[in-house]
């Protein structure tokens, strides 16, 4: 009941105030969600936006792919109800620990680092026609970005611009309304960090996926119980990998934001606002927490 209270109270207090430095620095903060059922917790916590739509959600818990039209539905909703606020759609993110039994993925000794992400995009490019097609569609309706996964390399991306400009012929040539929207990258693998000056080039904005680039770069398993004591996401070499990508993304003129958990990481916070990041994404119970942060931070 306290918990309750004191969370009330924030919401009073920091509802509709700025994400503002006490000397002026400004960032933004976004909400992660898992679906459209999550949108009430967006508003209620008063995000500025939404900085990860995991679209897996519509993959999981069935026995076939979902049609265009599902997806489509799904992502008008989202970006309809958050009425021009910001929606990033991560598209999907299946394979690791997210495991579906239609895609006849088969096992592997290492799913972290196996088939996964874009890569079940770009070696099954009917799959991901059918999610562009309807992201494209939606973002007629609002203000939609859509950020792929897993990148590690700019042959990625180009395969993945090769693909939207096939998707842009037929939905043209079909006479479909769409808008062809912001599209970014994660840079969740050392990879992506390690070349991210050339991958800001191409790109419009860059959002780093903590989780794995963590277990990336300490070569550990998240999923791994066992290796908790060693998994430091306060790591130095996680934190320079940040602020690489940051100054990259920045000497392009892109934005750059976290949307992994260590962006909820009060400890942290002041160290982001330090680095540049432009935004922050976190679970809808963060954001009013972390607004507090940010408005005592020096």
């Amino acid at each position: 009941m306290q918990e309750e209270a004191e969370k009330q109270k924030l919401l009073e207090e920091l509802k509709g105030k700025e994400n503002i430095t006490p000397d002026g620095r400004k960032i933004n903060i976004y909400a992660n969600i898992g679906s459209v059922g999550d949108l009430g917790y967006v508003m209620e916590n008063d995000a500025g936006g939404i900085g990860l739509f995991r679209s897996e959600f519509l993959y999981l818990g069935r026995n076939d792919f979902p049609t265009e039209e599902e997806q489509f539905q799904a992502y008008k909703q989202a970006v309809q109800t958050m009425a021009g606020k910001k929606v990033i759609i991560r598209t999907l993110d299946i394979g690791a620990d997210k495991q579906v039994e239609y895609f006849n993925l088969g096992k592997e000794e290492n799913p972290a680092l196996g088939y996964r992400a874009i890569r079940i995009c770009l070696k099954q490019p009917e799959i991901f026609k059918a999610q562009l097609r309807a992201l494209f569609r939606a973002a007629v309706y609002g203000n939609l970005s859509v950020m792929y996964p897993m990148i590690t390399s700019t042959e990625e991306v180009e395969k993945i611009y090769a693909i939207v400009a096939e998707v842009e012929e037929e939905l043209k040539a079909q006479e479909v309304q769409y808008k062809i929207p912001e599209q970014g990258i994660m840079i969740e693998t050392p990879a992506a960090v390690m070349i991210s000056d050339r991958l800001a080039e191409m790109v419009d904005f860059f959002s780093i996926g903590t989780n794995d680039l963590t277990q990336y770069t300490l070569a550990i398993d998240r999923q791994n119980l066992a290796l908790d004591e060693f998994y430091d996401p306060h790591h130095p070499a996680v934190l320079a990998m940040i602020k690489m990508a940051a100054d990259n993304a920045h000497a392009e003129g892109k934005w750059i934001g976290i949307c992994g958990e260590l962006g909820a990481d009060l400890e942290l916070t002041e160290e982001f606002l330090k680095m540049g990041l432009d935004e922050l994404s976190v679970s809808p119970a963060m954001v009013l927490p972390l607004r507090k942060k940010i408005r005592e931070c020096e």
